[in-house]
């Protein structure tokens, strides 16, 4: 008897594409900001994305990694270094909004972040910063000293 194993091919696909001035350089949460302000803007439930960066931290794409709740948004390793691993990513900043308006970190968005910051270092994509964006404010885990 003979069995059959599937054979598969992945791929990363474009979903569309954001317009910016010059492919940008990210060296503060500013910078990271000035890019993610406005896919946050008007969001009414978390949403959880990475910034794509090569080895000269010039960003390369941009992945929804979930959807959420008002309050929460379910965030995986493995859905979120996927992506980083199919486009060659050298580096990453983590993101996501607080459709409350208050950027501040909470005990779970800490917490995640230092899981997602090991699981870079095992696979050598370093994770630069986390921004937490409310309504017209941001707060960077690395600018604000959280790491």
């Amino acid at each position: 008897m003979s069995y059959r194993i599937p054979v598969y091919r992945v791929a990363l696909v474009r979903d569309s594409q954001m317009k910016v001035e010059e492919r940008p350089v990210i060296r503060t949460g500013r910078d990271a900001y000035a890019i993610l302000k406005d896919w946050f803007l008007d969001r009414d439930r978390e949403e959880f994305v990475v910034l794509m960066l090569n080895a000269k931290n010039r960003v390369i794409g941009i992945n929804l990694v979930s959807v959420g709740s008002l309050t929460a948004s379910l965030v995986h390793p493995r859905e979120v270094f996927k992506p980083l691993i199919l486009h060659n990513a050298a580096a990453v900043i983590l993101a996501h909004n607080h459709p409350s308006g208050d950027p501040t970190p909470s005990a779970e968005d800490k917490a995640i972040t230092e899981r997602l910051r090991n699981v870079g270092d095992i696979l050598d994509i370093k994770v630069l910063d986390h921004i937490v964006v409310g309504d017209g404010r941001y707060i960077s885990f690395n600018d604000a000293g959280l790491w």
